[in-house]
């Protein structure tokens, strides 16, 4: 049995990584302020004698002393807001998230004398890249005063301050950067292109694709991305930042289409102009090189687009009122 921190275990993604560890008879910790997770995530969990829900802001400092005593197998770091609207409605929040909470966590982490500490960064840390695929040694194409530079340079600011305490205290950390995600626990409303296709196919209204919608992205299943977050966390790789997704790369235009198809929706696929409420610099190619996690711990995503797409439709079905 496993002794588990996740900060933003409310998420999408934190949640998911909450349900794999329970499943496993681990203990769980979630640390999160319901800025953006939501409690309908956890509630499957509060029942579990294994699991633990605090709800407090990481940038302060009381969780800690509820915490006092405890040392954790692994910590995973993954509060922050990650959407697109997410972060464009708490730039603040964003950046004090990846930045004091960032801060606060690797203290704890430190002076708890817990195993292994895991931060989930981004793929937006390589901004609209001029570098294609993407790979790990690439310094990125960002703008540092763009309307996305809430989030990518949090998130470059996050690792900076991992790899500072990696390089100073000699500690057991790992960095995550994550690409494009997709899957149950997803809200319908966060601006992500799944769950805003989901959402309009199964109303049947036009499924909106920006300018033409050959922009291409890289999608990964969160089941997937699970096993390489705990796969990266148990590895003998402190120090090295590595990219988690799926590598095959599809245009926009394209999985409007498939989630057409798999809903069965009479949705028409229009192409609409950026509205004035999306943020700039939207990246125009985006495919992870995943050698790295490969050669590291044998990462190899092995779930369908379309059976992804099926199982996060069944979701939206049942969890939602559309």
């Amino acid at each position: 049995m496993k002794n588990i921190l996740i900060t933003g275990g409310a998420g999408f993604i934190g949640s998911n990584l909450t349900r794999s560890f329970l499943k496993n008879s681990d203990t769980v910790t979630v640390i999160d302020n319901l800025l953006t997770g939501s409690k309908k995530n956890l509630e499957p969990f509060l029942k579990n004698n294994l699991f633990t829900f605090i709800n407090v802001d990481l940038i302060k400092t009381e969780w800690m002393t509820k915490l006092t005593g405890q040392t954790f197998d692994y910590i995973f770091h993954l509060a922050s807001p990650a959407s697109p609207k997410q972060y464009f409605t708490h730039q603040k929040e964003t950046l004090l998230v990846n930045s004091l909470g960032t801060y606060n966590i690797l203290n704890f982490f430190k002076e708890s004398s817990s195993g292994s500490f895991l931060y989930t960064s981004t793929s937006e840390v390589y901004g609209d890249p001029l570098e294609h695929p993407q790979k790990e040694t690439y310094w990125g194409n960002v703008n540092p005063n763009g309307e996305r530079s809430c989030y990518d340079e949090a998130k470059r600011f996050g690792e900076a301050m991992c790899m500072t305490f990696f390089r100073k205290d000699n500690l057991n950390i790992h960095i995550a950067r994550l690409f494009n995600t997709y899957g149950p626990n997803m809200e319908m409303d966060d601006g992500r292109v799944v769950s805003n296709f989901i959402t309009q196919a199964l109303q049947n209204k036009d499924i909106t694709v920006y300018n033409k919608g050959e922009q291409t992205r890289s999608f990964c299943y969160v089941d997937d991305m699970i096993v390489g977050l705990s796969l990266l966390s148990q590895s003998q790789s402190a120090g090295e930042v590595v990219n988690l997704g799926n590598s095959i790369e599809q245009k926009i235009i394209n999985v409007a289409h498939i989630i057409k198809k798999i809903v069965g929706s009479s949705s028409q696929i229009t192409a609409i102009p950026y509205p004035s409420d999306v943020p700039g610099d939207d990246p125009q190619r985006r495919r992870p090189d995943i050698a790295k996690a490969k050669k590291l711990f044998n990462f190899a995503p092995s779930t369908p687009f379309e059976e992804g797409i099926q199982k996060t439709v069944e979701y939206f079905k049942s969890r939602f009122d559309l």
